[in-house]
Parts: structure tokens; sequence; C-alpha cells
């Protein structure tokens, strides 16, 4: 795979320029895998793998429904070539079950169902720890209009529904899902950055104790491996989306 010079480095990625087209990046998936603002921190060997497949075959899946992505293709095993997005430093959370950090902060009872889909904006900022914010909060901080944070609303839970049906098919409950979102050179609001095991809960047969997804880390009460075991498994999932 041919990289022009190197863009950033986050704790899951690499971006690099695209040599070949100066609109587009390229990103490589790191076999990292961190918790707690980067303060857990240890290297899966092959997560990167299975970390681009997911996010190609979501991709490709939100592709089908005619979702805005940044996505161009995936020629290579860990490299992914995509638009070069202006992102919105927010990362932007829908919630079908209530579990996780949510009983931290509000009243519900674990495991009660949304309906329709709870959605919250978080600010993403290391140093703050990624607060919880809301609608007046985004815009008093000039990251887009009422009628963006409105759009992103919509388009965040529009994203959710398409996955959630697709895990259905394979008796596994989409519990939650985070996303990014950037503007493109027209200034078109597109789906950014990545979608992976890292970004949700899923849950096969809707029973918490089976989970797969990255909350296997944040607990620490499996072995590394198993951690692995479930990136891998995740891939496989995303394999029938398409």
């Amino acid at each position: 795979m041919k990289l022009g010079s190197k863009i950033s480095e986050g704790k899951t990625k690499i971006v690099y320029q695209d040599p070949t087209n100066p609109e587009n990046a390229i990103l490589f998936f790191k076999d990292d895998i961190t918790a707690g603002d980067g303060a857990k921190h240890d290297v899966l060997k092959g997560k990167g793998k299975y970390d681009w497949e997911t996010t190609k075959n979501c991709f490709e899946l939100l592709k089908k429904h005619g979702i805005l992505t940044h996505f161009v293709s995936a020629p290579e095993e860990n490299y992914l070539v995509a638009k070069k997005l202006t992102m919105i430093p927010l990362e932007c959370v829908t919630r079908r079950i209530a579990t996780g950090s949510l009983l931290k902060r509000l009243p519900f009872k674990e495991g009660s169902a949304f309906n329709p889909l709870l959605f919250e904006l978080f600010l993403k900022d290391d140093v703050l720890h990624d607060p919880f914010i809301n609608d007046d909060h985004a815009v008093a901080l000039k990251l887009g209009t009422y009628k963006d944070i409105d759009a992103i609303r919509a388009l965040t839970r529009e994203v959710f529904e398409i996955l959630e049906k697709a895990f259905a098919r394979q008796g596994i409950a989409l519990v939650d899902l985070k996303l990014e979102f950037g503007r493109d050179s027209s200034g078109r609001l597109l789906v950014g950055d990545d979608i992976t095991n890292n970004a949700w809960r899923i849950w096969p047969e809707g029973k918490k104790e089976k989970m797969l997804d990255k909350q296997l880390y944040r607990e620490g009460k499996v072995s590394l491996e198993t951690v692995l075991q479930g990136f891998e498994k995740a891939s496989e999932i995303s394999r029938k989306f398409v």
C-alpha cells in the first residue's frame, strides 16, 4: 500500500495522506486497544485487521442504504481509503438499552429499553474526559447550529436502526452506538472515523453476559485472548451485513 505523509496518529489508527488523491486520506488500523482515556493500554495481535473488516462492512451496508460516509474503499488488509473531512469534535451516542455510564448519571434501571432511541452528545476532549453536553452547549461552543445538531441526531438514529436490523437478523441486540461526523469540502455532513467493536455494545440473544464488545476489556474480568475473540466474532458477524 503506497502511503503519503503521516497526517495524525491516535490510539487505534494512523492517518496518512493518499499519495494518489489529495482529497483522500488512508486510515491504518493498529492492534492497540485502550480504555480510560488511554490509562489502560494493550496490543492485541490481529485486532487492527478485525476493526478494519468490521468498519469496511458497516460502511458498505450504510452505502447500500444511501447514507453518506467518508468511506471510499478498503484496498488492502488494515488500510481504508476515506474522503478527508473536517471533523466535528462530538461523540454522538444512541442508546436502545440502558446500561453502562448512563446508569451513573441518571436513575434508569439497567436493561430498560428506549423507544424512541435515546440520543446523547459528548464533547471530544481528553483533558475534560469527554463530558456530556446538550444542544445549547454545542451551539455555544460553535460546533454547529441547532439545525446541524438536529441533522446529526436524525442521522445518528437512522444509522443505528440500519445496524440494529442487521444485527437482529443474527439474533444479536445492538445496545448502543457511538458515531462521529465531519463535513467534506462541499460542506456535506458525512459519517466519519470508523465503526468497530469499540463503538458499540452488542449482546447476543439480548443477554449482557454474552457481550462481545470492548466492554469486556473495560471491565477487565476476562483474558486478553477472550477480548480479541470478541473482536474477531464481531468482524465475522459484520460479513453477513453485505
